[in-house]
Protein backbone atom coordinates (compact mmCIF):
# COMPACT_ATOMS: atom_id res chain seq x y z
CA UNK A 1 0.00 0.00 0.00
CA UNK A 2 1.19 3.36 -0.89
CA UNK A 3 1.58 6.70 1.09
CA UNK A 4 -0.30 9.48 0.16
CA UNK A 5 0.67 12.82 1.00
CA UNK A 6 -2.12 15.70 0.79
CA UNK A 7 -1.50 18.98 -1.37
CA UNK A 8 -0.38 21.54 0.69
CA UNK A 9 -2.76 23.57 2.91
CA UNK A 10 -2.04 26.55 0.41
CA UNK A 11 -3.20 24.78 -2.33
CA UNK A 12 -6.83 22.99 -0.85
CA UNK A 13 -7.32 26.96 0.35
CA UNK A 14 -6.66 28.70 -2.38
CA UNK A 15 -6.95 26.41 -5.66
CA UNK A 16 -4.16 25.02 -7.38
CA UNK A 17 -2.05 26.32 -9.72
CA UNK A 18 1.95 26.54 -10.82
CA UNK A 19 2.79 29.04 -8.03
CA UNK A 20 1.92 26.71 -5.31
CA UNK A 21 5.51 24.83 -6.01
CA UNK A 22 6.29 20.98 -6.82
CA UNK A 23 4.21 18.33 -5.97
CA UNK A 24 6.23 15.42 -4.26
CA UNK A 25 6.54 12.48 -4.91
CA UNK A 26 3.65 10.76 -2.76
CA UNK A 27 2.93 7.24 -4.04
CA UNK A 28 5.60 4.30 -5.31
CA UNK A 29 4.28 5.55 -9.13
CA UNK A 30 7.02 7.97 -7.95
CA UNK A 31 4.81 10.94 -10.20
CA UNK A 32 6.29 14.35 -10.30
CA UNK A 33 5.06 17.89 -11.68
CA UNK A 34 6.57 18.98 -14.52
CA UNK A 35 6.05 22.44 -16.63
CA UNK A 36 2.51 23.06 -17.49
CA UNK A 37 1.65 23.80 -20.84
CA UNK A 38 0.44 21.65 -24.07
CA UNK A 39 3.78 20.27 -24.32
CA UNK A 40 2.73 17.56 -22.22
CA UNK A 41 0.32 15.97 -24.29
CA UNK A 42 2.78 16.01 -27.71
CA UNK A 43 5.13 13.31 -28.69
CA UNK A 44 7.15 11.80 -31.39
CA UNK A 45 8.69 15.30 -32.57
CA UNK A 46 6.06 15.69 -35.36
CA UNK A 47 4.24 19.31 -35.91
CA UNK A 48 1.37 20.18 -33.10
CA UNK A 49 -1.03 22.85 -34.98
CA UNK A 50 -3.19 23.86 -32.48
CA UNK A 51 -1.23 25.94 -30.30
CA UNK A 52 -2.96 29.43 -28.90
CA UNK A 53 -1.08 32.48 -31.06
CA UNK A 54 0.02 35.68 -29.84
CA UNK A 55 -1.33 38.31 -31.73
CA UNK A 56 0.90 41.48 -32.54
CA UNK A 57 -2.08 43.89 -33.78
CA UNK A 58 -5.07 43.86 -30.99
CA UNK A 59 -7.83 44.21 -34.41
CA UNK A 60 -6.45 41.19 -36.01
CA UNK A 61 -6.84 39.24 -32.31
CA UNK A 62 -10.35 40.63 -31.73
CA UNK A 63 -11.35 38.97 -35.18
CA UNK A 64 -9.86 35.84 -33.94
CA UNK A 65 -11.55 36.16 -30.36
CA UNK A 66 -14.85 36.56 -32.40
CA UNK A 67 -14.96 33.96 -34.84
CA UNK A 68 -13.98 31.76 -32.00
CA UNK A 69 -16.80 32.98 -30.07
CA UNK A 70 -19.12 32.57 -32.90
CA UNK A 71 -17.77 28.92 -33.09
CA UNK A 72 -18.34 27.69 -29.57
CA UNK A 73 -22.05 29.16 -30.26
CA UNK A 74 -22.45 26.65 -33.08
CA UNK A 75 -20.68 23.66 -30.59
CA UNK A 76 -23.16 24.94 -27.69
CA UNK A 77 -26.25 24.67 -30.57
CA UNK A 78 -24.88 21.42 -32.02
CA UNK A 79 -24.81 20.04 -28.55
CA UNK A 80 -28.01 20.83 -27.30
CA UNK A 81 -27.47 23.80 -24.46
CA UNK A 82 -30.05 25.92 -26.19
CA UNK A 83 -32.99 26.42 -24.08
CA UNK A 84 -35.57 29.15 -25.63
CA UNK A 85 -33.57 32.69 -25.69
CA UNK A 86 -31.83 31.67 -22.09
CA UNK A 87 -27.87 31.28 -22.39
CA UNK A 88 -24.82 33.53 -23.11
CA UNK A 89 -21.24 34.06 -23.92
CA UNK A 90 -19.18 37.20 -23.30
CA UNK A 91 -15.91 38.20 -24.41
CA UNK A 92 -13.33 40.81 -23.36
CA UNK A 93 -12.50 43.20 -25.84
CA UNK A 94 -8.70 42.93 -27.05
CA UNK A 95 -8.71 46.39 -27.97
CA UNK A 96 -10.79 48.37 -25.37
CA UNK A 97 -10.76 45.41 -22.40
CA UNK A 98 -13.21 47.59 -20.28
CA UNK A 99 -15.98 46.88 -22.71
CA UNK A 100 -17.25 43.50 -23.80
CA UNK A 101 -18.79 41.28 -26.77
CA UNK A 102 -22.25 39.29 -25.93
CA UNK A 103 -24.92 37.22 -28.17
CA UNK A 104 -27.95 38.99 -29.57
CA UNK A 105 -31.14 37.99 -27.40
CA UNK A 106 -33.45 35.99 -29.31
CA UNK A 107 -31.16 33.85 -32.00
CA UNK A 108 -30.42 30.34 -31.71
CA UNK A 109 -26.57 29.35 -30.78
CA UNK A 110 -26.60 26.88 -34.19
CA UNK A 111 -27.05 29.99 -36.73
CA UNK A 112 -25.06 32.74 -34.65
CA UNK A 113 -22.15 34.62 -36.59
CA UNK A 114 -19.26 36.88 -35.38
CA UNK A 115 -21.14 39.32 -36.88
CA UNK A 116 -23.86 38.97 -34.74
CA UNK A 117 -21.83 40.08 -31.21
CA UNK A 118 -23.23 42.81 -29.65
CA UNK A 119 -20.37 45.13 -28.00
CA UNK A 120 -21.15 46.87 -24.77
CA UNK A 121 -19.78 48.91 -22.05
CA UNK A 122 -19.70 48.25 -18.35
CA UNK A 123 -23.44 50.06 -18.50
CA UNK A 124 -24.48 48.23 -20.93
CA UNK A 125 -24.59 51.13 -23.68
CA UNK A 126 -24.62 49.68 -27.20
CA UNK A 127 -21.47 50.64 -29.09
CA UNK A 128 -21.39 51.69 -32.74
CA UNK A 129 -18.69 48.94 -33.98
CA UNK A 130 -21.11 45.62 -32.69
CA UNK A 131 -24.75 44.61 -34.01
CA UNK A 132 -27.35 46.98 -32.83
CA UNK A 133 -29.40 44.03 -31.47
CA UNK A 134 -30.89 43.72 -28.31
CA UNK A 135 -29.23 41.51 -25.61
CA UNK A 136 -30.14 39.92 -22.48
CA UNK A 137 -30.84 41.38 -19.73
CA UNK A 138 -29.90 38.58 -16.81
CA UNK A 139 -26.97 37.79 -19.30
CA UNK A 140 -25.88 41.53 -19.10
CA UNK A 141 -25.73 41.66 -15.14
CA UNK A 142 -24.04 38.68 -14.96
CA UNK A 143 -21.12 38.71 -17.24
CA UNK A 144 -20.51 42.85 -16.35
CA UNK A 145 -19.79 41.67 -12.84
CA UNK A 146 -17.48 38.96 -13.69
CA UNK A 147 -15.68 41.16 -15.84
CA UNK A 148 -15.65 44.09 -12.96
CA UNK A 149 -14.56 41.11 -10.33
CA UNK A 150 -11.94 39.03 -12.45
CA UNK A 151 -9.56 41.11 -14.26
CA UNK A 152 -7.73 37.79 -15.77
CA UNK A 153 -11.07 36.48 -16.93
CA UNK A 154 -11.39 37.57 -20.80
CA UNK A 155 -14.60 34.72 -21.21
CA UNK A 156 -17.60 33.52 -19.57
CA UNK A 157 -19.98 30.88 -20.62
CA UNK A 158 -23.51 30.05 -19.52
CA UNK A 159 -26.25 28.09 -20.41
CA UNK A 160 -29.34 26.06 -19.04
CA UNK A 161 -27.99 22.63 -20.33
CA UNK A 162 -29.87 19.63 -19.36
CA UNK A 163 -27.16 17.80 -17.30
CA UNK A 164 -25.61 21.21 -15.34
CA UNK A 165 -29.33 21.96 -14.46
CA UNK A 166 -30.03 18.37 -13.14
CA UNK A 167 -26.53 18.65 -11.40
CA UNK A 168 -27.28 22.17 -10.17
CA UNK A 169 -30.48 20.95 -8.11
CA UNK A 170 -28.20 19.08 -5.59
CA UNK A 171 -25.90 22.02 -4.73
CA UNK A 172 -22.61 19.66 -4.68
CA UNK A 173 -19.44 20.29 -6.10
CA UNK A 174 -18.15 17.49 -8.07
CA UNK A 175 -16.62 14.38 -7.42
CA UNK A 176 -13.24 13.37 -8.73
CA UNK A 177 -14.60 10.32 -10.89
CA UNK A 178 -12.21 10.22 -13.63
CA UNK A 179 -9.24 11.88 -15.11
CA UNK A 180 -11.58 14.90 -16.83
CA UNK A 181 -13.37 15.78 -13.85
CA UNK A 182 -9.57 16.32 -12.36
CA UNK A 183 -9.50 18.96 -14.42
CA UNK A 184 -12.10 21.26 -11.93
CA UNK A 185 -9.90 20.04 -8.68
CA UNK A 186 -10.14 22.68 -5.69
CA UNK A 187 -11.22 24.94 -9.24
CA UNK A 188 -14.93 24.91 -9.15
CA UNK A 189 -17.24 26.02 -6.13
CA UNK A 190 -21.25 26.19 -5.66
CA UNK A 191 -23.87 29.36 -5.69
CA UNK A 192 -26.12 28.29 -3.55
CA UNK A 193 -28.09 31.56 -3.24
CA UNK A 194 -29.91 31.34 -6.02
CA UNK A 195 -32.28 34.59 -5.87
CA UNK A 196 -34.61 33.76 -9.28
CA UNK A 197 -33.68 35.20 -12.63
CA UNK A 198 -30.64 37.51 -12.57
CA UNK A 199 -32.52 41.08 -13.26
CA UNK A 200 -30.55 43.21 -10.31
CA UNK A 201 -26.78 43.81 -10.20
CA UNK A 202 -26.47 42.80 -7.01
CA UNK A 203 -27.65 39.08 -7.73
CA UNK A 204 -24.52 38.93 -10.19
CA UNK A 205 -22.44 40.87 -7.51
CA UNK A 206 -23.10 37.61 -5.65
CA UNK A 207 -22.78 35.31 -8.33
CA UNK A 208 -18.90 36.76 -9.53
CA UNK A 209 -18.46 36.05 -5.83
CA UNK A 210 -19.34 32.75 -5.45
CA UNK A 211 -17.03 32.22 -8.55
CA UNK A 212 -14.09 33.27 -6.55
CA UNK A 213 -10.66 32.58 -8.00
CA UNK A 214 -12.25 29.64 -9.51
CA UNK A 215 -12.80 28.58 -13.38
CA UNK A 216 -15.78 27.27 -12.52
CA UNK A 217 -19.38 27.32 -10.94
CA UNK A 218 -22.46 25.42 -10.33
CA UNK A 219 -25.23 27.64 -10.15
CA UNK A 220 -27.74 25.69 -7.78
CA UNK A 221 -31.34 25.47 -9.22
CA UNK A 222 -30.16 27.20 -12.39
CA UNK A 223 -27.04 25.64 -14.18
CA UNK A 224 -22.86 25.73 -15.32
CA UNK A 225 -20.81 28.83 -15.71
CA UNK A 226 -17.22 28.78 -16.98
CA UNK A 227 -14.56 31.19 -17.44
CA UNK A 228 -11.49 31.28 -18.98
CA UNK A 229 -8.22 33.43 -20.18
CA UNK A 230 -9.70 33.10 -23.89
CA UNK A 231 -13.22 31.83 -25.07
CA UNK A 232 -11.43 29.01 -25.81
CA UNK A 233 -10.88 27.73 -22.53
CA UNK A 234 -14.54 28.82 -21.08
CA UNK A 235 -15.65 27.31 -24.00
CA UNK A 236 -14.48 23.68 -23.67
CA UNK A 237 -14.42 23.94 -20.00
CA UNK A 238 -18.30 24.33 -20.53
CA UNK A 239 -18.83 21.17 -22.61
CA UNK A 240 -16.64 19.17 -19.97
CA UNK A 241 -18.22 20.27 -17.09
CA UNK A 242 -21.62 19.78 -18.60
CA UNK A 243 -20.19 16.27 -19.47
CA UNK A 244 -18.85 15.22 -16.16
CA UNK A 245 -22.40 16.18 -14.57
CA UNK A 246 -23.64 13.84 -16.54
CA UNK A 247 -21.28 11.00 -15.36
CA UNK A 248 -21.49 12.28 -12.19
CA UNK A 249 -25.48 11.63 -12.10
CA UNK A 250 -25.08 8.15 -14.05
CA UNK A 251 -22.60 7.18 -11.20
CA UNK A 252 -24.93 8.67 -8.45
CA UNK A 253 -27.92 6.08 -9.75
CA UNK A 254 -25.15 3.40 -9.95
CA UNK A 255 -24.61 3.91 -6.44
CA UNK A 256 -28.33 3.46 -5.45
CA UNK A 257 -28.07 -0.14 -7.07
CA UNK A 258 -25.29 -1.06 -4.31
CA UNK A 259 -22.29 0.09 -6.55
CA UNK A 260 -19.35 1.90 -4.45
CA UNK A 261 -17.65 4.74 -6.05
CA UNK A 262 -13.88 5.31 -5.82
CA UNK A 263 -12.70 8.60 -5.62
CA UNK A 264 -9.28 9.92 -6.84
CA UNK A 265 -6.68 10.52 -3.74
CA UNK A 266 -5.83 14.36 -3.60
CA UNK A 267 -2.52 14.17 -4.78
CA UNK A 268 -3.46 12.38 -7.91
CA UNK A 269 -6.48 14.40 -8.75
CA UNK A 270 -3.70 17.42 -8.09
CA UNK A 271 -1.18 16.21 -10.41
CA UNK A 272 -4.07 15.77 -13.40
CA UNK A 273 -5.06 19.25 -12.38
CA UNK A 274 -1.53 20.59 -13.01
CA UNK A 275 -0.65 18.74 -15.85
CA UNK A 276 -4.03 19.25 -17.87
CA UNK A 277 -5.80 22.29 -16.69
CA UNK A 278 -3.87 25.22 -17.76
CA UNK A 279 -4.59 27.72 -20.38
CA UNK A 280 -2.90 26.73 -23.37
CA UNK A 281 -3.79 23.25 -23.11
CA UNK A 282 -7.16 24.23 -22.51
CA UNK A 283 -7.27 26.58 -25.89
CA UNK A 284 -5.95 23.35 -27.80
CA UNK A 285 -8.71 21.02 -26.27
CA UNK A 286 -11.30 23.24 -28.19
CA UNK A 287 -9.69 23.18 -31.47
CA UNK A 288 -10.54 19.77 -31.68
CA UNK A 289 -14.40 20.79 -31.83
CA UNK A 290 -14.12 23.99 -33.21
CA UNK A 291 -12.41 23.07 -36.14
CA UNK A 292 -14.65 20.12 -36.68
CA UNK A 293 -17.86 23.06 -36.98
CA UNK A 294 -15.28 24.80 -39.14
CA UNK A 295 -16.05 21.72 -41.61
CA UNK A 296 -19.56 20.52 -40.93
CA UNK A 297 -20.58 24.53 -41.67
CA UNK A 298 -17.89 25.31 -44.33
CA UNK A 299 -16.61 28.17 -41.95
CA UNK A 300 -20.46 29.99 -42.42
CA UNK A 301 -20.04 31.39 -38.83
CA UNK A 302 -16.63 33.26 -39.90
CA UNK A 303 -19.22 35.60 -40.94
Amino acid sequence: MSTITEPTPASVASGPGPEDGVLKPSTDKGYTMEQQGVSNLTFGGGEYKLLRPKFADKMEERKHTLEHMAGAFRIFGRRGYGEGQAGHISVRDPVDPHTFWINPLGLHFSQICASDMVHVDSEGNLLSDGNQAAINAAGFKIHSELHKARPDVNAACHTHSTYGKAWAAFGKELDMLNQDSCIFYKNHSVYDDFGGIVFEAEEGKRLAAALGSNKAVILQNHGLLTVGETIDEAGYLFTLLEKTCEVQLQVEMATRMGLEKKLIPDDVAYYTYYNTADPETLYAEFQVDYNLELKLTKGEFLQ
